[in-house]
């Protein structure tokens, strides 16, 4: 499975890539950008998964009418590919060379298989159950350092620090990033670059593969009730936001503290 993640990944970031040169964008549901690349790597990845697991089933960000796209599995063994095929559209759609496409295979709610690829770098972060994650065949593991004003700690592009304190705090006290790619965030902090990232408005298909970079980079992953986000129940659940803070094991007590503080 890793290994079509892979080949899945990279056909669909190259054809993204060609896409830029003639990019026609839309609104989807009135307030998120759509690109005519989504639809296009959306399929690029379901058609190569199923040569190899014809029986899988898929849920993913581009479905018919501006809704999601759900297939349920008929294999004895529930196996489920959550596929976001641009992560960061509205850096795509405005050429802004940040983006990247995730995928992930999942088990009883839970990924086992993760793939981030970053084709304007040629980046590709791999992890899976029982594995070390990986950045181009290299083992990457997350950050040993602490809080300061040398670290870095990426958020969502739209959270307001006046209404959220801890993001305020993590202003202050950090190198503050949002680079409009939450599975970016996620795979920089799966190799080190980042001390952490929050999230409060990303949707399963944003967060699976990165969840399982970070866990087996070394690194730790619970919502804001300190909660690992999953098992998730595929079948019934749907494009709802998830908070998610996720970051090495040595700042996360730390963190989930500035953000739940009163």
């Amino acid at each position: 499975m890793l290994e079509t993640a892979v080949v899945a990944a990279r056909l669909a970031g190259q054809r993204a890539m060609e896409e830029l040169r003639y990019i026609r964008k839309d609104l989807k549901n009135g307030n998120e950008l759509v690109t005519q690349a989504d639809p296009i790597c959306q399929k690029l990845i379901i058609d190569r998964v199923q040569e190899n697991f014809p029986d899988h089933g898929f849920f993913a960000e581009e479905g018919k009418g501006g809704t999601f796209f759900r297939v349920p599995p008929r294999s004895e063994e529930p196996i489920w590919w959550v596929i976001d095929p641009i992560d960061g559209t509205n850096n795509f759609a405005n050429g802004l060379l940040c983006f990247s496409v995730s995928i992930a295979a999942m088990y009883e709610g839970r990924p086992i298989v993760g793939v981030i690829f970053d084709p304007t770098t040629d980046s590709m972060y791999t992890a899976a159950q029982d594995m070390d994650t990986q950045l181009n065949g290299s083992r990457i593991t997350v950050s040993e350092d602490e809080i300061g004003p040398f670290s870095s700690f990426a958020v969502d592009s739209n959270i307001n620090p006046v209404s959220n304190k801890g993001v305020g705090i993590m202003m202050e006290r950090t190198r503050f990033r949002s680079l409009g790619s939450a599975a970016l965030h996620l795979a920089y902090v799966a190799k080190g670059a980042m001390i952490g990232t929050y999230t409060e408005s990303t949707k399963l298909w944003d967060i699976a593969a990165g969840v399982i970079l970070i866990e087996r980079a070394g690194g730790t992953v619970t919502n804001l009730e300190g909660e690992s986000p999953f098992p998730v129940d595929i079948e019934t659940c749907g494009a709802d936001p998830m908070s998610l803070l996720a970051t090495s094991k040595k700042v996360h007590s730390q963190i989930l503290e500035i953000f739940t503080e009163k």
